[in-house]
């Protein structure tokens, strides 16, 4: 018995239904699929940077401020040349300051809006490490400001000499979600007087400070992560090194002209009166590099010049 032309048209009606059923599960299944999986990767394999900068947790171990990750090599270039960079921007209430005399250096972190940010993480003990340097490279100060309800920060300063100086304030921020972006920018400063540049200081790979010897192993390369190993020792063995900020030692490196800023940190202690950098430099020039140690309570600062080729 033939079906009648109603079963032909309840048919079509049902492979119809079928066809539009597919479609929208493959749709709901695309949707699905591209929330679960991560967003596409940069040529390294790694995924791709936010345009904001890289973020990382409060005590984060061995890592650069100087726009290169430390555990991943090549590219990248030094921070700190900007006064914005990634949507913040630094405000200080003044650039000038008298010459040898005790002022206050006062400033917010202002997002594209005007708004002071009032969140930072606690990295490597602190929520803000400001840099302060003259335009020679000497003078060098690493401060840690204060900051109030409003999002102010201040702290003393004294600009020892006349002449223009460079300020770098290294933060990371805590977005509402919680989301963290760290940053690094920079403002020129100046003290009054004729300014008379000094030339850097030779290289070499040692120094003393108050009677400690300083030196380090390794030789940086544009684009590539590589160890720099300092020792410290005094009377002939080695100093007992002491945590400031949550580690062993804190290293500093600007660059010759531009004044670009690159804040490492180190890895574990493999050894007593030594401290390890894995350090990555955007490009040749002259460096120059500040060591911050503690022993028996007391931070000193090694400074050394360094010609990458």
């Amino acid at each position: 018995m033939s079906a009648g032309p109603g079963a032909s048209v309840d048919r079509s009606t049902l492979r119809l239904a079928l066809v539009v059923g597919g479609l929208v599960l493959a749709v709901l299944l695309g949707f699905g699929l591209g929330r679960l999986n991560p967003p596409p990767t940069a040529a390294s394999g790694s995924p791709a940077p936010a345009a904001a900068g890289h973020t990382h947790a409060p005590g984060t171990g061995a890592h650069s401020h100087g726009g290169v990750d430390v555990t991943q090599a090549g590219g990248g270039d030094a921070a700190g040349l900007s006064i914005s960079s990634g949507g913040w921007t630094l405000a200080p209430s003044t650039v000038e300051f008298p010459v040898g005399r005790a002022g206050e250096l006062r400033f917010q972190i202002r997002d594209e809006r005007g708004r002071a940010a009032t969140r930072f993480a606690v990295v490597h003990d602190k929520p803000m490490h400001l840099i302060v340097v003259r335009r020679d490279l000497t003078g060098y100060q690493h401060l840690h400001p204060t900051m109030a309800a409003d999002g102010t920060w201040s702290v003393p300063l004294t600009l020892t000499a006349p002449g223009a100086w460079r300020a770098y304030a290294d933060f990371t921020v805590v977005a509402d979600d919680g989301r963290q972006t760290a940053a690094t920018l920079g403002v020129d400063l100046a003290a009054a007087g004729p300014y008379a540049p000094r030339p850097l200081p030779a290289p070499a790979t040692s120094t003393t400070v108050d009677g400690f010897t300083v030196g380090y192993q390794g030789t940086p390369k544009p684009g590539e992560t590589v160890p720099v190993r300092f020792t410290v020792t005094t009377g002939g063995g080695p100093a007992e090194l002491e945590r400031y900020l949550g580690a062993y030692g804190h290293l500093v490196a600007l660059r010759e002209g531009d004044l670009g800023y690159l804040h490492v940190h180190p890895g574990p202690q493999d050894a007593p009166g030594t401290v390890t950098f894995w350090t990555t430099v955007p490009g040749p020039g002259r460096y120059r590099m500040f060591l911050d140690f503690q022993v028996a309570g007391v931070v000193r600062t090694a400074e050394f010049t360094l010609v990458v080729a």
